[in-house]
Formats: C-alpha cells, sequence, structure tokens
C-alpha cells in the first residue's frame, strides 16, 4: 500500500477551480485502480499555511528531537518525507506558482528530514519516489516563444529532484484565457491525459 499526497494550491471555491476538475478526475481514477492506497489531501488554502517568521527559520535549521514530528511547521516536513507519491495542483500565477505553495516548500525543505548535507554536497532524502504535477495556464507556455517565461513547472520540477524525487511528471491545460479557444475542450483532453496517467502512477 502506497500513501499519496495531494498538495492543493488555489482559493477558488469549490467546483471552480479549472485545475482542480483536472486533478480531481485523476484522483477519482486513482482510487479505481489502487483502492487500497492511502490518499492523504493537504488544501495549502484550508491549512493556512504562511511565511515562515524568524523564530520558524530557526526551527527549521535547528536541532530536531524527539518533539519535532508534531511541530507546526515540521510537521509537514515529516508527512512529505513519510509519502511515496505526490499530486500538485496548482493554476499558473504571474508565470509561476501560487505564493502559499512556495511558502508550503519553505516547510518541507529541512535538512535532516527531506534532505541532508554532505561532503559532497545536498542529497535528497526522498529518492525513489515519484510525482505529478497537473496546472492549468491561461497562455500557451509548453512550447514556443512562451516557454521560455515559464517558471512554475520549472522550479517544483528542480525542488523535487532537490529532494531526490526524479520521476517526475506534468499535465497542463494551456492557453485556457486565450480569446478563440475552447476552453472545455482543452479541459476535456487533460482530463483524459490524467485519467490515462492517474493507471500508471
Amino acid at each position: 500500500m502506497s500513501k499519496i499526497l495531494y498538495l492543493k494550491a488555489n482559493p477558488k471555491p469549490e467546483g471552480a477551480s479549472r485545475t482542480f476538475r483536472i486533478s480531481d478526475s485523476f484522483i477519482k481514477s486513482y482510487k479505481e485502480i489502487h483502492a487500497e492506497d492511502e490518499i492523504i489531501t493537504l488544501d495549502l488554502y484550508k491549512e493556512g499555511i504562511r511565511m515562515l517568521t524568524s523564530e520558524d527559520i530557526d526551527t527549521v535549521f535547528g536541532p530536531k528531537t524527539e518533539e519535532s514530528n508534531s511541530h507546526p511547521i515540521l510537521k509537514y516536513a515529516y508527512q512529505f518525507a513519510q509519502a511515496d507519491k505526490y499530486i500538485i495542483a496548482e493554476p499558473m500565477w504571474n508565470l509561476s506558482i501560487p505564493a502559499i505553495l512556495k511558502a508550503y516548500i519553505d516547510y518541507i525543505c529541512v535538512t535532516g528530514i527531506t534532505f541532508k548535507y554532505t561532503e559532497q554536497g545536498p542529497v535528497g532524502l526522498c529518492q525513489g519516489k515519484k510525482a505529478i504535477h497537473i496546472t492549468s495556464r491561461g497562455g500557451s507556455y509548453s512550447d514556443g516563444p512562451g516557454a521560455a517565461y515559464e517558471m512554475g513547472d520549472r522550479y517544483l520540477r528542480t525542488v523535487f529532484g532537490f529532494l531526490g524525487i526524479q520521476d517526475f511528471t506534468t499535465i497542463t491545460a494551456d492557453a485556457l484565457d486565450v480569446i478563440g479557444n475552447d476552453v472545455e475542450t482543452i479541459i476535456t483532453n487533460a482530463i483524459k491525459e490524467a485519467e490515462v496517467k492517474a493507471k500508471s502512477f
């Protein structure tokens, strides 16, 4: 049995997020194939993830004890380290990811929990795991001139690789706000792709 961490980063109300239409379809298909797996949904806005304070930073970089597992900040890094697979669902905001997701990443990149420093440099402690990133974008950023401006998927792929997660897949619904595009067809195609990829995830 695998433990899945489903990370959601969009403040829109239930049913209003185009990103979540795709990611929730992925989850539904995944459950049909892997009914025995545990899926933990972490809605970052409902969690109230905030920016780290100077005190929090001292905790993140300080020594870890038996009580660290229940610390209000460190608990997220332990939860992340204990998962086997990750699903990240977020819309592109200003060429990158929502700030709350970046704040969460600051919570989980913790020395001694998700990575460590060695004489050869930093080493990720989440080896052998896999992630899938599901995102929607207003413009075209997967290829062509717009690809150079895409910072969100590139950043997440880099950070997850830093933590040792090299198996990283992306599903995108691009150009949703381009005038004249058939938005429903774009989303439907992304949902179909998600349903197929869920079977082998």
